[in-house]
């Protein structure tokens, strides 16, 4: 069995990725062979190494591609809303259940504190996301959002803190009231703001509205 007919390797790319994450994410990167993800993705362990050298950078590929894609999505689709207001929106989102592809950075974690193969990737990817997040925050104290004398680098690795922590504290674990940490939250992004911000005003109504409408 190696690449299906009339499949491109793109194609073939894309199964293997969303059998990957299915299969971490279900079973785990230990208790996940190979050549269970390759039969899911009907292709042979060959067709596989072909488009991945190891397990490890698999995982962190189907981790890119199946992970959570929350911010990017809203940013595409609220283009009208502040950076703060669609961090914000995220945040919202953290103490909500997740879909099993919303564990994967569970598993890849996980995974990097035990085997060296795994945490070369994901360090890279951390620092990616990391960097992304900087990124907004620097334009955001550009714009007149977030105090200018905050760390761009200490601000995103505390969002990284909440976001991957919430798939470790899950609703099932922890629950708590969504109107609740709506509030706090809208305090929060209030104390990140410059001294002389409305932010607390302007945030405020923003998140009720979003809170009841769809959710990340």
């Amino acid at each position: 069995m190696g690449r299906i007919a009339g499949v491109t390797a793109a194609e073939t790319r894309e199964r293997l990725l969303g059998a990957a994450a299915e299969a971490f994410a279900r079973r785990g990167y230990d208790g996940t062979r190979v050549a269970d993800i390759a039969a899911a993705a009907g292709v042979s362990n060959g067709a596989l190494y072909a488009h991945f050298g190891s397990k490890a950078e698999l995982l962190v590929a189907a981790l890119r591609a199946h992970g959570p894609q929350l911010l990017a999505k809203l940013f595409a689709t609220d283009r009208g809303r502040s950076i703060t207001e669609l961090l914000a929106a995220v945040g919202r989102g953290l103490p909500r259940r997740r879909d099993a592809h919303g564990y994967l950075i569970v598993e890849a974690l996980v995974a990097a504190r035990r085997d060296e193969d795994v945490a070369r990737p994901m360090r890279d990817y951390v620092g990616e996301r990391a960097e992304r997040l900087a990124g907004l925050v620097r334009a955001a104290q550009d714009g007149g959002e977030l105090d200018g004398a905050l760390s761009p680098d200490a601000l995103s690795h505390f969002c990284l803190l909440l976001a991957m922590g919430s798939a470790l504290v899950t609703p099932d674990l922890h629950a708590v009231d969504e109107e609740e940490w709506a509030a706090l939250l809208t305090r929060v992004v209030a104390a990140l703001a410059p001294a002389d911000s409305t932010a607390a005003q302007t945030l405020a109504p923003a998140d009720t509205a979003a809170q009841r409408g769809a959710p990340p």
